[in-house]
């Protein structure tokens, strides 16, 4: 068997990863209140079974966050279907910056709900890993970066979107500054407890609005 047919086989998934287990975790999240066709299609789509070791396959359309090493996970999808949903609004997104890559199951969502999207991780093990797996997806439109993500990415600012998907001990202002005006940014504040918050920019300002309770892994300073 060539190479390509293997990868096409990879993604096509049997079994616990199949399309047809892919279609009922995609009723669940509708049933569970994500409403944003668009993001349930992109979800959809996306074969969440190739972002995570083999031997956890069966248990990747279970709506749980599972572990990708290196003391991280992949989140739950009712989480990434929910930020998503906040993030879009119902509208088409043009430029979104989402810090902490991970796998990239969460790039490569957005990918298909937004026309450029920018991803810094940290690590550079998941770097490497997310940049292969988006290329077996043939998913172009992500620019992913080997970087602190705590402050933003200033040279490809402003974004439309910006998504965190570790808790910050606080809000952070340096990030929400990047938004253009009619931008929005979700993120997970907090440490013992965290909540996700909705950053909103308009012409007088920004607002804030807290969400739901969430758990992430928290952000970190530095690369590794």
């Amino acid at each position: 068997m060539d190479r390509e047919k293997a990868v096409n086989l990879r993604l096509a998934g049997i079994g616990m990863t199949s399309a047809r287990t892919r279609g009922r975790l995609i009723e669940r999240l509708r049933s569970e209140g994500i409403k944003d066709e668009v993001v349930l299609a992109a979800m959809n789509e996306i074969p969440r079974h190739i972002f995570i070791d083999e031997a956890l396959a069966t248990r990747a359309y279970d709506d749980v966050s599972l572990p990708i090493g290196h003391g991280q996970t992949i989140s739950q999808p009712y989480i990434v279907a929910r930020m998503t949903e906040v993030l879009r609004n119902g509208k088409q997104l043009g430029r979104v910056l989402e810090i902490g890559t991970g796998c990239g199951y969460q790039a490569a969502v957005l990918a298909k709900v937004a026309k450029e999207v920018y991803s810094i991780e940290r690590i550079q093990p998941l770097h490497e890993r997310a940049r292969k797996t988006l290329r077996e997806l043939k998913i172009f439109n992500v620019n992913l970066r080997y970087a602190d993500g705590s402050a933003g990415l200033p040279d490809a600012a402003p974004f439309d979107g910006i998504i965190m998907t570790c808790a910050a001990p606080a809000l952070v202002a340096t990030l929400r500054e990047q938004l253009t005006v009619g931008g929005r940014m979700v993120l997970p504040v907090g440490t013992q407890e965290q909540h996700l918050y909705l950053i909103e920019r308009d012409e007088s300002g920004y607002h804030e609005s807290r969400l739901e309770e969430v758990r992430f892994v928290p952000l970190m300073m530095g690369k590794a």
